[in-house]
């Protein structure tokens, strides 16, 4: 039993008649590309990869190893999961957690990212802020990368429109009408809807988004 266990597989005995009959191993199989989106994770993102499974720990250990996760918590329990995450949330990390199990809800919630496999269950989709389509971790770092995006086009919206309005405003208002610079009303309504279209434009810039090449 402890060798199926070090092998990652759980111990299951079997009795008949209350009399003992044998011992069976069962093992869930490791996504093929968990190794991968693990480091991935580590290596190029530069984050903290941890394992919260219920599993007991000989079979958690097993498996982290496979993968490359070098922190692992085992044998832990809907609150175990919230509890670690709220410790590492009072050491003033960001946690995104990745869950499609029923236990896995309250973990999910207490996240900062509550991150959830879309073939899961009905209740780690609910939970979650994310919903993943695909079954598949590369989406977890698919999803960071097309957030990051995100985030960096806002910003650019953010300064284009502010210093075009910065721009704009002080002309239409008449600053430069002692230089003999007169904005007409019709130059002034034209050139506010050219700041919304710019910015709607570059927004959908977005529609060209190419997920991270895993293969470098």
């Amino acid at each position: 039993m402890v060798g199926w266990e070090e092998e990652g597989r759980t111990a299951v005995l079997v009795a008949v008649g209350g009399r003992f009959a044998g011992c069976l191993s069962i093992s869930d199989r490791i996504k093929g590309d968990a190794a991968e989106a693990v480091s991935y994770l580590r290596n190029r993102m530069g984050a903290e990869v941890w394992m919260v499974t219920g599993d007991n720990a000989r079979v958690a250990r097993s498996v982290a190893r496979e993968v490359g996760i070098a922190n692992v918590s085992a044998e832990a329990l809907p609150g175990d999961k919230v509890s670690r995450i709220k410790q590492l949330q009072a050491e003033g990390k960001t946690v995104a957690m990745v869950g499609d199990g029923i236990n896995d809800s309250p973990a999910l919630s207490q996240a900062d990212i509550g991150i959830a496999i879309g073939t899961g269950t009905d209740v780690a989709v609910e939970a979650a802020g994310v919903v993943l389509m695909r079954d598949s971790l590369l989406d977890v770092i698919t999803a960071f990368h097309l957030s990051r995006a995100t985030y960096a086009r806002i910003r650019l919206n953010f300064v284009w429109a502010f210093g075009f309005n910065a721009t704009g405003i002080p002309i239409a208002a008449g600053v430069l009408v002692p230089a003999g610079v007169i904005l007409p009303p019709w130059a002034a309504g034209l050139a506010m809807a050219l700041s919304s279209v710019s910015v709607v434009c570059s927004s959908l810039l977005l529609n060209r988004y190419r997920r991270p090449d895993f293969s470098q």
